[in-house]
């Protein structure tokens, strides 16, 4: 059998001589994958690694001989009888394939290949490195749906492995807006002298499918620097898909998470803006519950912490069991740092000086701990106050200069003499109108 094998494949040999020295594409084409495809009928997978690198390496080898032997090849990887002859064919291919730009996409899906085996033998480490070998965001004929897809393996693989600087580094290769385009107006006719870009394969997701794998990353991401308000802006652009905001069951846990991150984001303009949108949202009469938590922090009014903890501690412990998990090992201690937070400025409204122990008393805290509080939020520019700490008093209001000073005494001035100014006319029009009538 292998002498039989031996002799059509040396026959097949001079037929691809031939046709490689007579520059024919289609016949040298031929005779490489009938080369290729004897061996995997045979079953002699060592003799196909021996083939496909001899047939690589002869004098002056054609492209599309070496691009069609490859992609014949890649379909026979899923058939290898063992784990070990599947890495050994993907390791010939990728050695053939290295610095030939005319088979970067093959190379490319072979490592992806090579890299969920050592996942799935659990070498998470080897198979993020396999994976960021290679720079997909390069490849002009690659779809776009797949080099995002590619892009967000190599995210995910650093996640696994706890590199999260280097997955902030890949997922900034993905714009966001990508996600965004109309995929009905992206398809023009190429022009010519354009690279062809080839379709996508069947196993990669949806454009859309994409962007919400891309966004439960960020999520990863942001979850391990306790970012809340990014983690909310990711949940927002989950819930903005639209096949989530067609599904009541898909979109409640969503803006559930929505509506706990928002409270637990520290006070900014993005955070007030994200809030009053939040707000405005129909669904958010499904969960009425959330409604009144948003409503709370909109409204000035000092909020009590304890009730509200009794009202929202089973909700606030049961988002363990809904989609994305629990909110994280600090959110309750956060949760409660920001309805502190949000009673500060309630009172800084209200008042301009208050004493330190009717702030404290306020806030239901102790002296020391209304005092760190408010220390916390005038060092992060939250708030603008001075403490007279021998006299026991806050001041909220900011020290003016001279020239703001004379300045509001001229406006008012000003003010005052309009008004002045409009009584004496009223006055006369008044006077006027009584004298026409005792003429008349």
């Amino acid at each position: 059998m292998e002498e039989n094998l031996d002799a059509a494949i040396e026959s097949l040999l001079n037929v691809e001589k031939q046709m490689r020295l007579a520059g024919d594409v289609a016949g040298t084409k031929k005779a490489v994958t009938d080369i290729v495809e004897l061996c995997y009928k045979a079953g002699a997978w060592k003799t196909l690694n021996d083939q496909i690198v001899l047939l690589s390496k002869r004098r002056g080898q054609l492209k599309q001989a070496v691009t069609a032997m490859v992609q014949q090849a890649m379909q026979y990887i899923d058939e290898t009888p063992d784990v070990d002859t599947r890495i050994e064919l993907i390791k010939t291919l990728n050695s053939v394939s290295a610095g030939k730009i005319y088979v970067e996409i093959e190379r490319a899906r072979l490592i992806k290949k090579l890299a969920k085996i050592k996942e799935e033998q659990g070498l998470i480490a080897e198979a993020a490195d396999l994976m960021q070998e290679i720079a997909v965001e390069t490849f002009g004929a690659m779809a776009k749906t797949e080099k995002i897809a590619f892009i967000l393996e190599q995210v995910r693989l650093c996640l696994d492995r706890q590199d999260y600087v280097r997955a902030q580094i890949l997922s900034r290769k993905i714009s966001p807006r990508v996600f965004d385009a109309d995929a009905s107006k992206e398809k023009k006719k190429p022009k010519e002298g354009d690279n062809l870009v080839e379709e996508a394969p069947a196993d990669i997701p949806s454009l859309l499918e994409l962007k919400r794998i891309y966004y439960e990353l960020m999520i990863r991401y942001h979850s391990h620097h306790n970012d809340y308000l990014e983690i909310c802006r990711s949940y927002k652009a989950i819930y903005d898909i639209p096949s989530i905001k067609e599904d009541l069951v898909q979109w409640i846990p969503v803006l559930r998470k929505i509506c706990w991150y928002l409270v637990l984001s520290p006070h900014d303009p993005m955070q007030s803006s994200l809030l009053n949108s939040t707000l405005e949202d129909k669904n958010l009469s499904e969960i009425p519950n959330f409604r009144l938590l948003l409503k709370q922090l909109v409204t000035m009014e000092v909020i009590q912490w304890t009730g509200l903890w009794e009202m929202y501690k089973d909700e606030f412990e049961n988002e363990k069991n809904m989609l994305g998990g629990s909110l994280g090992t600090k959110a309750a201690e956060d949760l409660k740092l920001r309805i502190i937070e949000h009673n500060i400025l309630v009172v800084s409204k209200y008042y301009s000086r208050i004493t330190l122990k009717r702030l404290a008393d306020l806030l239901c805290l102790s002296l020391q701990e209304a005092e760190k509080h408010l220390s916390d939020m005038v060092v992060s520019k939250s708030l603008v106050a001075k403490v007279d700490r021998p006299m026991g008093i806050v001041c909220f209001q900011t020290a003016k200069d001279s020239n703001d000073i004379l300045n509001s005494w001229a406006m008012n001035l000003e003010k005052l003499l309009d008004l002045v100014e409009k009584s004496c006319h009223q006055i006369h029009k008044e006077t006027m109108v009584h004298k026409a009538v005792l003429n008349a």
